[in-house]
């Protein structure tokens, strides 16, 4: 087993951005053993390759503390191993009522 502080080199926080719980990681890398990463590192890209994942998920995944697999992502993402998309703010998502309107437009047809 190994500790937590020794995957993250001792690191706390990730290297750059923070990653929200709902932000959505992609990785287009091909499944290689050359590349220059750590197992938990390379779960990660295995897990994202081609399939979209929250962070949240990825460590419910790999069962691993959130604050560890942000840094891991902060790593990848820095190699540009992976590809992290940000959620959509509430205030810019449609109106409850602007779509409801729709569904009854498109009923009428």
């Amino acid at each position: 087993m190994v500790r937590p502080y020794a995957m993250t080199k001792g690191r706390t926080r990730p290297d750059g951005r923070e990653f929200d719980l709902i932000a959505l990681v992609v990785s287009d890398v091909p499944d290689s053993p050359d590349l220059p990463v750590g197992p938990e590192q390379g779960l990660i890209l295995h897990l994202c390759r081609g399939n979209a994942l929250s962070v949240a998920e990825v460590a419910a995944e790999l069962d691993l503390p959130l604050g560890v697999v942000r840094v891991l992502l902060g790593d990848l993402l820095a190699a540009a191993f992976i590809r992290v998309s940000r959620p959509v703010p509430p205030a810019l998502l449609p109106d409850e009522h602007i779509l409801q309107e729709v569904i009854n437009g498109l009923r009428a047809l």
